[in-house]
């Protein structure tokens, strides 16, 4: 008889609560710095409970934040873990992290100016009921 190894299922873990944990660790996650090329194998050394796709995950979530962009577009040295130097943040990466700011901030722009229109055609609607109201109502 043969037995069936499979693999154990992979323990479900909120890539937030494990960014937040890297953020009170790693000080170059809380202070959101253009992170070294390779960092995540960085991370797998020095956390291999965290399966990959997790780790993905939690890259994701922190280098798409506002913050770091911002940090990225401005930023000159890529850091390690341990905060030391990890090259140069080239200008390809700046340019890449400032279209990314632009396109997220016109796109929030545009929502809020859809979300005034909405809440003024509501408070025309609201104002064209309250006159027939007050016109046809009974007296």
């Amino acid at each position: 008889m043969t037995e069936n190894h499979a693999p154990a299922p992979e323990t479900v873990v909120d890539p937030r609560a494990v960014l937040k944990d890297l953020q009170t660790r790693y000080p170059v996650f809380r202070d959101f710095s253009p992170l070294a090329i390779g960092i995540d194998k960085q991370l797998f050394a020095a956390l291999p409970d965290i399966s990959r796709k997790t780790l993905r995950l939690v890259m994701r979530n922190h280098t798409m934040t506002t913050r770091y962009l911002k940090e990225m577009e401005k930023g000159t040295q890529r850091r390690n873990l341990d905060a030391s130097p990890a090259g140069e943040v080239t200008d390809e990466n700046r340019q890449h992290a400032g279209e990314l700011l632009k396109e997220r901030f016109k796109k929030q722009s545009a929502q809020r100016k859809a979300a005034e229109e909405a809440s003024r055609a509501e408070a025309r609607k609201q104002e064209k009921l309250l006159a027939l109201t007050e016109k046809f109502g009974r007296k």
